[in-house]
């Protein structure tokens, strides 16, 4: 059995990789892949704390944030090619809708 500390680990890179894609990336397409990579290394952290502890709640959550991340996916990615066809540009400096 592989302990929990390896799968908090893995899930820890993972955020971080995630979380430094949101903040330097400038494409919208890698912040969405960003967010997800996120989104999955929260993931990986509520199975193996529901496996470690016999539970089935960690699991249900991790579902719902499966959802949740397919939702957001499309609607990301509808935002993006809109965007693109108005703009024809996925770099988030150049789009400016909600500037005054």
């Amino acid at each position: 059995m592989v302990p929990v500390s390896y799968y908090v680990i893995v899930s820890t890179v993972m955020f971080v990789i995630g979380l430094v894609g949101v903040l330097i990336r400038k494409n919208f397409l890698i912040i969405l892949y960003a967010i997800e990579l996120m989104l999955n290394a929260a993931n990986i952290n509520l199975v193996a704390f529901s496996r470690n502890y016999q539970s089935v709640n960690g699991q249900i959550i991790s579902l719902f944030i499966i959802t949740i991340a397919a939702a957001e996916a499309a609607v990301g990615l509808a935002i993006i090619i809109v965007l693109f066809r108005k703009k024809a540009t996925t770099n988030v400096d150049e789009i400016n809708l909600l500037k005054g």
